[in-house]
């Protein structure tokens, strides 16, 4: 038998024997495509770790966001206080007014909706000051509802 005929037999036989253990191997450990258990727990530790490491950077964002609406919302307030006193002569007595008054000159409403609350659900403090350096106190009693508090309870004031 010629040399090249004994190399292509033994080639031969060696791939059918390392097919037919790839087939035995793969019949042996049918995959569907689902995960295992302990792939699934991995991942639940994986986003427990991440989400206990993000979680309270985004809620201390929330409680400085609410701040800065309130601050963005009185500075509106501000302007339509300001618009108020320019056509009537005075401040209103109360931030009603700025959407509905009887009084001389009132060419509004200075107000294109209801007056909002603040991000907590609480309505604005306004008073007219008659003496001071301001002619009116705007301010929110922040997250507490209560005047006074600390952190995000503090009152957030407009001057």
């Amino acid at each position: 038998m010629p040399r090249d005929h004994k190399v292509y037999w033994t080639v031969r036989f060696e791939t059918e024997l390392v097919m037919k253990s790839k087939a035995i191997h793969a019949a042996g450990r049918r995959r569907t495509g689902a995960f295992t258990l302990i792939e699934i727990l991995i991942v639940i530790v994986i986003m427990g770790l991440l989400i206990s490491l993000v979680a309270p950077a985004m809620f201390s964002k929330v409680s400085s966001s609410q701040r800065k609406t309130s601050m963005a919302q009185m500075q509106m307030l501000s302007t339509a206080l300001d618009t108020y006193r320019l056509d009537v002569g005075s401040y209103p007595e109360d931030l009603g007014e700025l959407r509905k008054s009887d009084g001389a000159g009132w060419d509004g409403p200075y107000m294109p909706r209801d007056i909002p609350a603040d991000p907590w659900g609480n309505p604005y403090v306004y008073a007219v000051t008659k003496e001071g350096e301001y002619p009116y106190s705007l301010s929110s009693y922040g997250e507490g509802g209560r005047p006074g508090g600390e952190d995000d309870e503090a009152d957030i004031v407009f001057q």
